[in-house]
């Protein structure tokens, strides 16, 4: 059984077969779209442009780097970047703070119970994300739920103008992405060594300060990598600012999707698409980097 695998190459093998997963389903993608941002819309309308021309026994390389200075040059493009770097940025946090106490009750709650919680924090996951998107318009409407019950509590004199505004937004992004921020730091939170925390309360240490100086340092990975998961998605997010971020919402979901689909011009569109993917790799070079760090440190 073993002669066919080391004929093959076995780990090789193993190992080219995710690297060509990553190149067919991101490198060859990424690599068409750059290319696509790189041309001219040719005669009959298609952004496929060529980048080499042939003329007169010259092979000719032509690259349009126009679409950058224009994004560059346009302050509506850096304001958008910049926007929907803070809506994901607030969406982290947010997640964090709500996730990381639920995360923690989660590792410390009796093993017997802890897979009703998961399959609690997943359950959303079994519903359409549209149609859960859907229903926060109900809620936050002007005559939605929220709004009868703060009426009814007397809270308020007159129904909250909470739809089509930042707030909606945040709360729509903070509740699709909460789980993936609460799933990390619960795997990385249940495998921490209790025996770090009996022995700072057998040196004196109060419980938070036990918290502050063990249990989050112990979980730093969990948080950074929960982090990623949420802030990334955000940044690119295009249903929730649609539905609930209203016309006046600055996100590059929504003018990634306007270039393409109602100004037509892709190169441009490509172009939007590119930095907002460099811009999503730089936080996970740097996580990579931390994790290989990390490694470095534990190996010696």
């Amino acid at each position: 059984m073993k002669k066919p695998l080391q004929s093959l190459g076995g780990r090789p093998v193993v190992i080219a077969l995710p690297f060509a997963w990553l190149v067919l389903a991101f490198l060859l993608p990424f690599l068409i779209v750059a290319r696509m941002s790189l041309t001219e819309t040719d005669s009959a309308g298609s952004p496929f442009g060529s980048l080499l021309t042939y003329a007169d026994g010259f092979v000719n390389l032509k690259l349009k780097i126009s679409n950058y200075l224009f994004l560059a040059q346009d302050d509506l493009y850096l304001l958008t970047y910049l926007s929907s770097l803070k809506y994901a940025a607030i969406t982290t946090a947010l997640c964090l703070l709500i996730g990381y106490p639920f995360a923690y009750f989660m590792a410390r709650a009796r093993p017997a119970i802890r897979p009703t919680l998961m399959m609690l924090v997943m359950l959303p996951f079994w519903t359409s994300f549209l149609l859960r998107i859907y229903a926060w318009k109900g809620i936050l409407a002007n005559h939605g739920i929220l709004n009868k019950l703060l009426l009814w509590l007397g809270v308020t004199g007159e129904p909250l103008h909470m739809m089509n505004t930042p707030f909606s937004l945040v709360i729509g992004m903070v509740y699709a992405y909460l789980p993936f921020m609460i799933l990390p730091l619960y795997a990385n939170l249940v495998k921490m060594d209790l025996r770090f925390l009996e022995a700072a309360a057998d040196l004196g240490a109060t419980p938070l300060q036990a918290f502050w100086r063990i249990t989050v340092p112990l979980s730093k990975a969990g948080i950074i990598a929960g982090s990623m998961l949420v802030f990334i998605p955000a940044v690119g997010e295009y249903v929730i600012p649609e539905l609930l971020g209203g016309p006046e919402t600055l996100m590059i979901g929504k003018v990634l999707w306007d270039e393409f689909f109602t100004n037509n011009d892709w190169p441009l569109a490509s172009a939007v698409a590119v930095v907002v993917i460099l811009l999503i790799l730089v936080p996970m070079a740097l996580f990579n980097r931390y994790k290989a760090l990390q490694e470095a440190e534990a190996r010696a």
